[in-house]
């Protein structure tokens, strides 16, 4: 089976950083993918992406050697099944607030005996390669967000979870629980508390603690923490930024003009 780089850079300690795909566009995932990211996570959670949308992602970051992950809309063994079998490479599961709820995610991600994850994938094997079934339990990543105060409070039952590979911090919906004004990176004394416990709790129990990030500065500030799972931006965020700044480079005082001056042709 192709080996999962992430869970590789993960055992040597090295941070890995990827971005969210949330346009559902296979064509921005594939220039995404020719970047250089470690991997893409398909966000299923809060974008119009179904399954089929989902798969023709998948085969766009196919072209390359970035990592496929998909962030499910839910701990549900239904659509964590079927994102696995389209090839997902890791499944990243939201608010996971206690050890049974992280229990239940590394089943559906796990083949029997260690799970209860169903056999029977085209693509899984098309990707992964003909050993899929007998490696995916050692590649797939299984990624259980802490993004409730409550799942802070129990970062240990959750990190200590077996077969839970990596905990991912979703910084707006901490803040929210909290009632702190949101941001990816968020000021708040209180709030950065609370990520601070996180990531001691898994620089204690050896799991990778992850988290999103708007900004390179703050990235790489991260990863100086100990952060091992890096989210920098998403799709559209870059789109929007790359927009807005060329927008605001435009000499919009010769445009002014242009525009007064084709004004007065129109009178004339």
């Amino acid at each position: 089976m192709r080996e999962n780089k992430v869970k590789r850079q993960w055992r040597e300690g090295q941070p890995s950083v990827g971005t969210w795909l949330c346009l559902g566009n296979p064509l921005a995932a594939e220039i995404l993918a020719h970047v250089g990211f470690d991997w893409l996570t398909i966000d299923m959670e809060h974008n119009a992406i179904d399954l089929a949308d989902a798969q023709a992602l998948l085969q766009a970051i196919a072209t390359t050697g970035t990592m496929p992950f998909v962030r499910v809309p839910w701990n549900d063994p239904q659509i964590i099944k079927r994102v696995l079998d389209i090839g997902a490479y890791g499944v990243v599961i939201p608010n996971v607030l206690d050890r049974r709820e992280a229990e239940q995610a590394v089943a559906a991600c796990r083949y029997p005996p260690e799970g209860i994850r169903g056999v029977g994938t085209l693509r899984g094997r098309l990707y992964g390669g003909p050993d899929y079934t007998d490696a995916a339990n050692r590649e797939i990543a299984v990624i259980a967000m802490i993004e409730h105060i409550d799942a802070v409070n129990r970062a240990e039952d959750i990190i200590s979870t077996p077969g839970v590979d990596a905990v991912f911090i979703g910084p707006n919906d901490l803040a929210a629980s909290m009632g702190l004004p949101l941001g990816l990176d968020n000021p708040h004394p209180e709030h950065q508390k609370a990520v601070a416990r996180v990531l001691a709790e898994g620089k204690r129990l050896g799991v990778p603690v992850g988290i999103h990030c708007g900004g390179v500065e703050a990235v790489n500030q991260r990863i100086a923490e100990g952060f091992l799972w890096l989210a920098l931006s998403t799709d559209a965020g870059f789109l929007a930024e790359a927009a807005h700044g060329a927008f605001q480079r435009l000499n919009t005082t010769a445009a002014a003009e242009a525009r007064r001056a084709a004004r007065r042709g129109v009178a004339e």
